[in-house]
């Protein structure tokens, strides 16, 4: 189906044959412990205006200019195939204003969205050659989807919050304070990804394109050296698999990164298009934009803690088994955890013994005293 509509940003939107979903609320895809955060903040009163006034503290300013000075700014004349993709993504999730998007020369594979005032959409030109169309229609996808939900609004105003609480530390307990507020800040982004990443397959509308990008992010352009389904095995067993020292390290691991790991994305994108409610919105049901101001946040926040008490359930990690046996009242406790750290306990040598006892978090590969791989931020 063909479009000449114009205004908006949208002329000459390409030709398609994916759906298209007029007035959608980025509720129809956000997930629920992000969807709760976002439902309350919007319904703070005077939150915008607080937003405009933290706009004259932030760099917003600068970093237009930077990308409009040191990066290519996609147009009809420039990174044309971008610029469809990019008009597509807008008409299909019905976003009125086209944002700004550059692409900014840089190896590592990386798309964001930021800015107070408008999003921008920044592409690097390591992810330009390392994705195909169909993949990098996911990701415009994707990016769109943050301009949507507001992620880049409520995300640089909190990170100015949070760059503020640090230059407080030294009042007492301040350090701990902050650690809760970047801790819980952290929790919401990697869940915020989850989101984009539905909104990326709501424009692709091609669930193995997204697969294939989540997977050429991981191991890069070697696609014929890769499986789909060996990927998301390997979701399966790094939730299924160790025991308890394992569960405390995978917490450790994620803790200090914005996203979660991409085989957990992929497992998770894959978990939601199977989804009733993924079928329902590609039916043409989901809530609109119109009737976001009547969301009530009490039953977000109970959506968001149904969504987190349901991954307690149903997951295979040894520790959240054991939160799950606790919380039914399962007998032998003390029995439960020696067993879940094979172990541990009484096994390994002491001080007294001449050993250095069990290896640490911070010894331990993928700890916090290790670096690490460099984490993707697409």
């Amino acid at each position: 189906m063909a479009d000449d509509r114009r205004g908006n940003g949208h002329e000459r939107v390409p030709g398609r044959s994916r759906r298209r979903f007029p007035g959608i609320s980025s509720r129809a895809y956000e997930h629920p412990a992000d969807r709760s955060a976002l439902v309350a903040l919007r319904r703070l009163s005077g939150f915008d205006t607080v937003f405009k006034a933290l706009s004259g503290l932030l760099p917003e300013r600068s970093l237009r200019l930077l990308f409009l000075s040191d990066s290519v700014r996609v147009s009809d004349r420039q990174f044309g195939h971008l610029n469809d993709m990019l008009r597509d993504a807008c008409y299909i999730l019905d976003l009125e204003k086209v944002p700004p998007m550059y692409v900014n020369q840089d190896p590592n594979p990386n798309a964001m969205c930021i800015g107070l005032d408008e999003p921008i959409i920044v592409v690097t030109t390591g992810l330009v050659e390392l994705l195909d169309e169909e993949e990098m229609r996911a990701v415009i996808g994707h990016e769109v989807g943050h301009a949507l939900s507001g992620h880049s609004v409520y995300r640089t105003v909190l990170l100015f919050l949070t760059s503020l609480a640090v230059r407080v530390a030294w009042i007492p307990l301040g350090n701990l304070a902050v650690m809760a507020i970047v801790t819980g800040l952290r929790e919401w982004f990697r869940k915020s990804e989850l989101s984009a990443d539905r909104a990326g397959l709501l424009v692709g509308q091609d669930l193995q394109a997204s697969m294939r990008g989540l997977m050429k992010i991981a191991g890069g352009n070697h696609l014929h050296e890769m499986n789909v389904d060996a990927f998301l095995e390997q979701a399966d067993e790094y939730e299924a698999g160790g025991d308890l020292r394992d569960s405390v390290l995978k917490i450790l691991n994620v803790l200090p990164r914005s996203h979660p790991f991409t085989t957990v994305r992929a497992a998770e994108l894959k978990k939601w298009a199977g989804s009733r409610d993924f079928q329902r919105i590609m039916d043409g049901h989901y809530p609109r934009r119109e009737e976001d101001k009547d969301t009530s946040v009490r039953d977000s926040w109970r959506e968001s803690a149904s969504s987190y008490a349901t991954h307690v359930r149903t997951s295979k990690d040894p520790l959240m088994k054991l939160v799950n046996d606790i919380a039914g009242g399962a007998g032998d406790l003390g029995g439960r955890v020696r067993r879940g750290f094979g172990g541990f306990t009484s096994a390994q040598p002491g001080p007294k013994d001449g050993g250095n006892g069990p290896e640490g978090p911070e010894d331990a590969p993928g700890g916090p005293g290790d670096d690490g791989p460099r984490e993707p931020r697409v």
